[in-house]
């Protein structure tokens, strides 16, 4: 994985807690387990945020270093956020072609189930989070697919959790997953020790109340 500019990884975090979009309390995850936290990128849901959330992806995928010739949006979520972090990415000076794929195949018009520029080259996949890997692997088979080859996955929050396969609890996160068994560099704004690290430094009380709970999720979950 990329190493993050810890400073950018910060000041995501704290617009997500800002935006509504990382919350704080108890809410069960798809592994079933009973979680303090919960990132939910469908609230970036105006034009603002949105584009704020696309400065940090770009920035983020600029600093990793990952070489790449489009984007490839996953829907429904990735749909959205490769339209935007194209074009964050051209304002920048990096203009890419990006493309999405739709979960039914159209049967008139141009067809088939990709949308957008043709997929070629090498495909950056984008999409909010990395929960058992489904996704990415459904990616890279369209892209594969296609012609082309995936090259990176870039995602907003890495839970850095140890993910669950098949009901059974495994050493390793669903992130390693991807970089290990799919040898797929990931690039992530933040995870969850940068989302730690805020909780232990805000300045709001009602916010740093839940750094207990965070940390002790971290101990019997994390990686």
């Amino acid at each position: 994985m990329n190493t993050r500019t810890p400073p950018l990884a910060q000041e995501f975090v704290a617009f997500a807690v800002e935006a509504g979009v990382l919350r704080f309390g108890e809410f069960k995850t798809k592994a079933g387990r009973l979680s303090p936290y919960f990132f939910n990128a469908g609230l970036f849901d105006d034009g603002a945020k949105l584009g704020r959330l696309a400065g940090f992806y770009a920035r983020t995928l600029i600093d990793s270093g990952i070489q790449f010739d489009m984007i490839f949006g996953p829907a429904y979520k990735g749909i959205t956020l490769a339209a935007a972090v194209a074009i964050e990415l051209a304002r920048l000076g990096h203009n890419k072609p990006f493309a999405y794929n739709r979960k039914e195949a159209k049967d008139h018009g141009e067809g088939g189930t990709l949308v957008g520029a043709p997929v070629q080259g090498r495909v950056l996949i984008i999409d909010d989070v990395i929960s058992a890997g489904t996704s990415v692997r459904e990616s890279i088979a369209m892209i594969q697919a296609a012609g082309a080859t995936p090259c990176g996955v870039s995602i907003a929050l890495d839970r850095q959790e140890k993910a669950v396969e098949n009901g059974v609890e495994s050493p390793k996160s669903a992130v390693q997953y991807v970089s290990e068994q799919l040898q797929l560099p990931v690039s992530a704004i933040a995870g969850l020790s940068d989302l730690l690290q805020y909780l232990q430094t805000t300045s709001s009380p009602a916010i740093a109340a839940h750094a207990g709970a965070v940390q002790a999720y971290r101990d019997r979950y994390g990686v």
